[in-house]
């Protein structure tokens, strides 16, 4: 450690490829939340959600969605709200998420900005997000763009969240789905699968494995001061 004099031996840890490369044994299905950002009768992100809920569960996995109508802004109402109570608990259980917002006026709506507000980083020692693999979606009513995708790339970085390489944007949503809110048959159809089937591939590869690959050595040297000066307290 001579060539590295700043780094804290104490905190520093060599790469463990037991726990990086042995398969957990993990019996349940990979657990999928879906967001989306829309309180339209007909939402077509909802639509879109839902039409990607179907391919997870062929692929494998659980899905449940949170239905953003109720839930207040942020912080106009008080953490233990139903809604916000609702919400954490379904971020808790999921290993990975999808996000799919409409684009309105060039960015992500603000109903799918609020449900990530209420997300905090931290709960206690626990991080909700932290090593969870996301999925971004979203749909635009005119030609196709990736505004609010991007958004939602950098709030998944920012959660702390493995956002995988593949995205869907679908353009004129309005044209994509029949009356009963089932997806036409399409190249945004083919892409909506394959970017289903990559989330749950990495869902697969990251479970059991993510608290270990987002461990960091800042984080354990932070903790190291903070005990230290909790007993340095003790000890006066």
């Amino acid at each position: 450690m001579g060539d590295t004099p700043n780094i804290d031996d104490a905190c520093f840890r060599e790469i463990d490829e037991d726990r990086l490369f042995s398969a957990p044994e993990i019996a349940h299905k990979p657990r999928v939340l879906l967001l989306h950002g829309s309180l339209r009768e007909r939402s077509y992100s909802r639509l879109l959600n839902e039409e990607a809920a179907r391919v997870l569960r062929r692929f494998g996995a659980e899905t449940r969605h949170f239905d953003p109508s109720g839930l207040p802004l942020p912080d106009d109402a008080p953490a233990d709200h139903p809604k916000v109570q609702e919400l954490r608990e379904l971020v808790m259980w999921s290993e990975a998420q999808v996000w799919c917002s409409p684009e309105r006026h060039g960015a992500m709506t603000g109903i799918m900005k609020s449900q990530i507000d209420w997300i905090p980083l931290a709960l206690g020692a626990v991080r909700p997000t932290q090593g969870k693999v996301l999925a971004v979606m979203q749909v635009c009513g005119g030609s196709q763009s990736f505004n609010a995708v991007s958004q939602l790339r950098v709030l998944g970085r920012w959660m702390r969240m493995v956002t995988i390489p593949n995205q869907s944007s679908v353009a004129k949503a309005y044209l994509e789905f029949d009356e009963d809110g089932r997806m036409k048959p399409s190249s945004y159809y083919d892409r909506v699968v394959d970017v289903m089937e990559e989330l749950v591939k990495f869902t697969l590869l990251l479970r059991g494995r993510s608290d270990y690959l987002v461990e960091r050595y800042s984080e354990r040297k932070e903790s190291a001061a903070k005990l230290s000066e909790r007993v340095n307290q003790r000890s006066i």
